[in-house]
């Protein structure tokens, strides 16, 4: 089944609590997502197949130019089709055609390198991270 992914698509907060609740293995939250990225981010693109909400990725900024990858997501029963990639793509895409950034930033766990570094083009760079 093909899916389709829009750049600022529309979403529902369940929708996208669901779906982050099962991407990163957690229980089913009831934040404002909405709010969040009107408020904090850049855009967001939003995977649909069938109506249905299979995949997301957010695009927060410093205001600058430098834009940040976060929450890519992708459904379980929608997974291993290149949705995540095309996610990605699209974001990239966008922030391309607006013409006032250097840099995508993502981090991730070590078992989405292949995902990251081969299917979506990232570099690796040295970074450092502090848990709070």
């Amino acid at each position: 089944m093909e899916f389709t992914c829009v750049w600022r698509g529309e979403f529902e907060n369940a929708e996208i609590n669901e779906l982050h609740a099962e991407a990163f293995e957690h229980r089913v939250l009831d934040d404002d997502w909405k709010h969040q990225v009107h408020t904090h981010s850049l855009g967001w693109v939003c995977a649909r197949q069938g109506g249905e909400l299979v995949g997301f990725v957010n695009v927060a900024w410093d205001g600058g130019v430098h834009a940040f990858l976060l929450d890519t997501m992708v459904s379980k029963r929608a997974g291993r089709r290149g949705i995540g990639t095309q996610l990605v793509a699209v974001a990239v895409a966008e922030l391309r055609a607006a013409g006032c950034y250097e840099w995508l930033h993502v981090d991730f766990e070590d078992d989405l390198r292949t995902f990251y570094f081969e299917a979506c083009g990232f570099t690796p760079t040295t970074a450092g991270l502090i848990r709070l």
